[in-house]
């Protein structure tokens, strides 16, 4: 198996609409691995269309992207951020739909009416940006407000006015939700009952608002780009109408539909004029169309709305697919059902028939999703060409949907080539290739060949790691050796084998040592019982990290981060924390670049060391010590016997002086300049082995030794007290921000 670099992207994911339901991926990281694995202009394949930003990325980058995609509200971003309406568009579809007629009131002032509510410093009437509901109760208890007459802004108790506003509404909702039921399914679909209960996720004056707003869209004189503008605002309020949205604390990423115990409910009005600034910045110009149309030869996007399997026997025919790009879909209960909900809402129930499954399902467990990549990888082995790279990215990593993933894949027959993983809180970087129709020897997994993968990994690593990069590496293990599942196996059986499997392989070896509070093997940190003799994988990112400064004055970080993560790949992938942390301890940022500090230029830190070592000799002979030096190492003693050895280092590799040193800790004093003291302390909270070894260590800065050396009267006792003065804890909490 390739050792594969982790390709770092160049900015944040897009926190553009609809984000919290949208993978959060990185931009710059499919167009960088395109660049080595693809021509430009050639067709690529997303055959899961989860993530709209991936090929609309890739098209940029000069390549024409055939999409497939089943759920029409991500059909609608993806063509909304391939071609999005202008700004001036945006604005006229919300000012055609504020100035149309509900009765004898403009439909805005009517709506936003319905938001009203009393300062309660002004009395003033004023629009409430959100109200506060607690689950199951009939009126809000609170409301949030900025009031523009006098400043008074943020949370306050319901006034009467709020409570009787919102039970006035909620007497009329059996007919605007039957409205909103009526656009999705007919009373006599078997799958009312289904959208009935997702209907229930919306409360009667934000459903109100909503059916009220779509049943004057086809009344509206617009042209179609401002259609396109007011469907895209519409499907924003849709988000922010229902009650996923927990209060106080957010619900970053909600999956399931549930109703948090205390949620906010918008502004429906306030949030469509808030979604035009979200809307008009990702303006792209990439050309796109639906298939079987065409686009440029140059790059575009091409868009299959259906299923895989439909498209694959006239891909084969007519398109050359040179390689796959995907983010892998991971169940959503929650987003997949809505979608379903807003479809019908915005293009009546046509849109939500060949989607109507979504409304359907409740539960997706792993073995559902399993089954369905699998499918998924089945459809694309018979459309690709033998050796046709695949290049998949696995955002929200946890170790079983790793599995699901590893286990569609070689039970389809592709090839794993490389697995590279940074943080569980970063996508898992994966590349595959179509493989050929073999006769494979299956085996059934061995717990000795997990223990084997897991114990090479903590091993190379130096460290302890997280759960996910244990796991990742036996079922790296298990995939090579044909493991995973065998042929005559049901994904669910196969999958109820792996967890078990891992606990046994972990918890019944006396190697591993499982630093947790909790009882459960994904919490905390798995290291092995004796610490390895190499370096910790922060000690090597270290080295090549100020390495790489010295021959490279100026750096931008980017530069940096992409040099390291070619030295450190797989599993090894280091943090962003970790290059940070170094960074902080020898660098400074002048601008974009990072340059090392004067004083950690090598030839200035090794005349500070050196002087640093004088001093402390010098100060051992003034204690009546008799001094001298081992190798790198200084020693005082008293009748010929050790009384305090000194470890000076330049830098914060004190883990390297935990393995060599051969005195008693107790007696061992760690020497290092105070800008590596927060690297130092860092490294001890990342680490748990290293910082319950360190507790036994005095680490002493080089600031002290010269402070201690000017003391006129210095005695044994005032070194001891003055050792401790100065502690590397006092560092550990500027670290915490990475």
């Amino acid at each position: 198996m390739e050792s594969l670099p982790y390709i770092p992207g160049l900015k944040p994911a897009d926190p553009g609409p609809l984000s919290r339901f949208i993978p959060p991926l990185e931009e710059g990281t499919v167009s960088t691995w395109l660049s080595h694995h693809a021509q430009a202009s050639s067709w690529l394949l997303d055959p899961f269309g989860f993530a709209p930003r991936l090929p609309l990325e890739a098209a940029r980058a000069g390549y024409r992207v055939l999409v497939t995609v089943n759920n029409p509200i991500t059909r609608f971003l993806l063509e909304m951020a391939a071609n999005p309406p202008s700004e001036s568009d945006f604005k006229a579809a919300l000012a055609g739909l504020a100035v149309s007629k509900k009765g004898e009131e403009r439909l805005e002032s009517h709506l936003q009416s319905l938001y009203l509510t009393k300062c309660e410093k002004c009395g003033h009437e004023i629009q409430a940006q959100a109200f506060l509901w607690r689950k199951n109760e009939d009126a809000p208890f609170a409301r949030i407000y900025e009031c523009k007459n006098c400043g008074d802004k943020g949370e306050r108790v319901s006034t009467p006015e709020d409570i009787e506003r919102a039970k006035k509404i909620a007497a009329t909702d059996g007919l605007h939700r039957s409205r909103a039921l009526e656009r999705v399914t007919s009373l006599d679909d078997e799958d009312r009952v289904f959208a009935e209960e997702a209907i229930q996720h919306y409360l009667p004056r934000p459903l109100y608002v909503l059916t009220t707003i779509i049943n004057r869209l086809d009344s509206l004189n617009l042209t179609s780009e401002r259609r396109r503008a007011l469907n895209a605002l519409i499907l924003m309020a849709c988000d922010a109408g229902n009650t996923l949205w927990g209060h106080p604390a957010e619900r970053p990423r909600p999956r399931q539909l549930s109703t948090p115990n205390q949620f906010r409910e918008h502004n429906i009005w306030k949030m469509l004029e808030d979604g035009i600034a979200s809307w008009a910045g990702t303006a792209s110009g990439v050309p796109c169309a639906a298939w079987p149309n065409r686009i440029p030869e140059s790059d575009g996007i091409c868009i299959y709305e259906g299923r895989l399997k439909d498209l694959a026997h006239e891909v084969k025919k007519e398109i050359p697919i040179a390689a796959v790009i995907g983010s892998l879909p991971r169940p959503n209960q929650a987003f997949w059902t809505l979608s379903a909900l807003w479809a019908g809402w915005l293009w009546e129930r046509s849109a939500v028939e060949p989607y109507k499954a979504a409304l359907r399902r409740r539960r997706y467990d792993w073995a559902w999703n399993a089954t369905a990549l699998s499918s998924a990888f089945d459809h694309l082995f018979e459309l690709l060409a033998l050796g046709t790279p695949f290049f998949g990215l696995l955002p929200e990593p946890e170790p079983s949907f790793l599995t699901s993933v590893l286990m569609a894949a070689s039970a389809a027959e592709f090839d794993l080539k490389g697995l590279a993983l940074r943080t569980e809180h970063d996508p898992i970087q994966i590349v595959w290739e179509r493989g050929e129709h073999l006769k494979r020897e299956f085996a059934d997994p061995d717990v000795g060949n997990v223990r084997h993968a897991v114990q090479e990994h903590l091993a190379e690593r130096g460290e302890p790691a997280s759960y996910l990069h244990a796991h990742a590496a036996a079922l790296m293990a298990l995939n090579e050796s044909h493991s995973l599942k065998n042929p005559n196996q049901e994904f669910d059986a196969a999958l109820r084998t792996i967890q078990p499997l891992m606990e046994t392989a972990l918890k019944d070896d006396d190697r591993f040592v499982h630093h947790s509070s909790g009882e459960s093997i994904e919490t905390g940190l798995w290291g092995l019982r004796q610490p390895p003799q190499a370096g910790s994988l922060a000690d090597r990112v270290e080295v090549e990290a100020v390495t790489f400064l010295q021959k490279h004055p100026e750096s931008i970080y980017l530069e940096i981060e992409d040099a390291l993560y070619r030295k450190f790949t797989g599993l090894l992938t280091p943090s962003k924390a970790i290059i940070y942390a170094v960074l902080n301890s020898y660098a400074e940022k002048d601008g974009a670049r990072w340059k090392l500090r004067l004083e950690d230029h090598a030839s200035a830190r090794r005349a500070d060391l050196k002087k640093t070592e004088e001093l402390i000799l010098s100060i051992g002979k003034r204690l009546d010590y008799q001094t001298r030096r081992q190798d790198q190492t200084l020693v005082w003693e008293e009748n010929g016997k050790p009384a305090r050895v000194f470890f000076v280092l330049a830098s914060a590799l004190a883990g390297r002086v935990l393995i060599r040193n051969s005195y008693p800790p107790s007696q061992s004093i760690i020497v290092i300049p105070g800008g590596r003291a927060g690297l130092v302390a860092y490294k001890e909270q990342r680490d748990p082995q290293f910082a319950e070894r360190m507790k036994s260590y005095r680490v002493m800065k080089y600031r002290l030794a010269r402070a201690l050396f000017e003391v006129p009267i210095l005695t044994r006792e005032t070194f001891e007290e003055q050792i401790t003065s100065d502690p590397v804890e006092q560092a550990r909490g500027q670290m915490m921000m990475f």
